[in-house]
This record gives structure tokens, sequence and C-alpha cells, in this order.
């Protein structure tokens, strides 16, 4: 059974728009809350407006006392900004206020904004290595109950056992990303799920072919392997009208003017400082409206989903709310999803149309 989330990834133009985005993205969490929505996902980003509420683990406290049911996850926290004994007991604290409803979205950090290194004073080139190292320390500092000694390139740390102690036993639940094929097969040896950026569809078939096949290869019996597809997530923009048209009309210029403005940094940063973190020689899937985008009626949105559900990965993460877009927009997208997409999924409802 496909299963569906929302990731709230608001959008602030300008700096006055911040308050009253925020405002909104709170109240959208708990229309996903009361929709029956599954998971709701909080980006990081930082300085420059495309994620409004910045930090979310300040807003993942505002989320869990608003909301009831909805889990909460990260998608993803990024690791190499944070020192990993804060960020520990930062989660710890909301899975105890969320009761378990917390899922510890991890990443090494963004792959194109140098701006976001540069101001927390970290050179981008160490995030990966940061966030291998934050993450082993995160793990055991969560589960030790003596407390941990560590010395290493970029801690050294000798603390005593964390608290508050975690809510779900050993350890919020745990998923990483991947933007590259190698790191999916990376988390399959080790007989992880993982979080999908935008890809095409056949991207998506390709990559989850392959990893399910490396998970069997690395030696992982089939309930790994059902777990770890039942566990791992695809992300797309998802708009839903009444009609295609409508649908059109709106998506498309939201889409737009969301990438243009992602890209208004970097490109400032690039005139004034000549530095590019990925030199992109075609453009990406994720900017290209045909892959990243998927857009229409009910019925039409749902023929799209089906397609991914083929692939046999166990969640999509949808963004409903693109850039610019109203939040009335968005919310009647959401309600129209939820009421008349996420039913066709739903166990037996197959069975039931034959």
């Amino acid at each position: 059974m496909l299963r569906f989330s929302n990731f709230l990834f608001p959008e602030a133009t300008t700096p006055e728009d911040d308050a009253r985005i925020i405002a909104e993205s709170l109240e959208e969490a708990k229309l996903c809350d009361e929709l029956g929505v599954e998971v709701l996902w909080l980006a990081e980003h930082h300085f420059d407006g495309n994620c409004a509420y910045v930090d979310p683990t300040t807003f993942a406290a505002a989320v869990l006392a608003a909301t009831k049911r909805i889990k909460l996850g990260f998608a993803v926290a990024q690791v190499s900004l944070h020192h990993p004994v804060r960020l520990a007991e930062q989660m710890a604290l909301l899975d105890n206020l969320g009761k378990g409803r917390l899922i510890v979205g991890l990443g090494r950090g963004t792959a194109y904004n140098v701006y976001e290194y540069q101001g927390f004073g970290i050179d981008w080139q160490e995030a990966q290595g940061r966030y291998e190292e934050a993450e082993e320390i995160m793990l055991r500092a969560w589960t030790s109950e003596t407390g941990l000694t560590h010395k290493g390139k970029f801690w050294d740390l000798h603390m005593p056992r964390l608290r508050p102690i975690c809510y779900t036993k050993p350890h919020p639940t745990v998923l990483r990303a991947s933007s590259s094929e190698e790191g999916a097969l990376h988390l399959a040896r080790r007989g992880l799920p993982f979080m999908m950026n935008v890809q095409s569809l056949e991207a998506t078939r390709t990559r989850l072919a392959r990893y399910r096949a490396e998970l069997a290869a690395s030696g992982h019996d089939e309930a790994v392997i059902a777990r770890c597809m039942a566990e791992s997530w695809v992300w797309r923009n998802v708009v839903v009208a009444e009609t295609d048209a409508e649908a059109e009309r709106v998506a498309i210029p939201a889409f737009e003017a969301m990438q243009a403005h992602r890209r208004e940094m970097r490109e400032k940063v690039y005139a004034e400082q000549g530095i590019r973190m990925v030199k992109e020689t075609v453009p990406p899937a994720r900017v290209q409206v045909e892959h990243a985008l998927i857009y229409g009626s009910p019925a039409t949105v749902a023929a799209r989903m089906a397609e991914i559900d083929r692939t046999g990965v166990g969640g999509v993460i949808c963004a409903f709310r693109l850039g610019p877009m109203p939040d009335a927009v968005a919310r009647e997208s959401i309600r129209l999803f939820m009421t008349r997409v996420a039913p066709e999924f739903q166990p037996g409802r197959a069975a039931a149309a034959e």
C-alpha cells in the first residue's frame, strides 16, 4: 500500500512575509493531522526564505503541541550544521513531546547552497565527514546508559548519560537521505531504508530496482528487503484541482517561480564569490516540470501515483505548497488529495475495483 505525506516546505518571498507564512504553516500542519496525512516532513534551510520557519527542531515542538496523531519527520536536519550532542538532546526531547511520533531524517546538509555553510562558519567540503561523525555520536548518545567518550576529527567529547532519555526505544526512528545512486546502494548494504530526492520516474524505477538488488546481494533476507522498501520514500511536488486545466494554471507558474527563487541566492553568491557547489551541465530532474511536478484532477494525479506505486517504494513525500502559491490554494489541494486520491490506495481498494 502506497503511503502519503506532506513536505511542509513553505517559501517566504520577502522578510515581511515571514510571520504570515510561519503561522499559515502551523495551520497547514493541523489540517494534515485532521485529514489523516501519515507524516508531516520539515525542511531546514537558512538565510534565503526558501523555508520560512528555518529551524525545524524549534518548529517541530510547536507542530507536535498542535497536533494529535500525525508523525513528524525531518527531510532533513542538516546534520553538518549542528553540534551532534545538542541535536541528539533536541531530538530526544521532541521524541518525548510527540510520544514516539518522531522520524529523525538525517542528511549531510545542502548540496547546493554554500552560503548556508558560510553563515555557520563551516567549510562545505567538510560536510560529509561532519555528518558521518555526528551520526555516530548521536546514535551512541541515545543508547548509552553511562555516557560516552569520543575523540574524532571534528569533536572531542566526554559526557555523562544524555537526558532526557528517548521515549522510543532504543531511539527514535532514523531515516537517511540519499541524493545519489551510490548513496542509496551504500544504505542497502547496511540494510537501511532511505529518502530519495526528486528524480524522473524512470530514474526512480531504476534506482529502486538496484537498491532492492543490492539488499539481496548483501545477504539481507526477504523480510529485511520488504521492510526497507516499505520504509523508503520518494519526493514529488503535487498540485490537485478539480480539473486538469485548473491544476495546470495554478501549478506550473508556482513551480517555476519556486525554482527561480531557489536559484536567486546561489547565483548572487556565484557572481560575488565565484563559488558553485555543484556544476550542472543539464537541468536536473528536480527543476523539470515533467519529472518534478505531478498536477491535475484527482483522477489524473491518482494515475501518476499508481506509476510510482508500481516501483515498489513505500511512500511519497508530497510537497503541496509551492513557492508563492496562496495558502488557500495549497489547503484545497491537500483536501482534494486526501479525500479523492489517497483513498484509491487503501488496502483492498484494487481488489474491490476488480
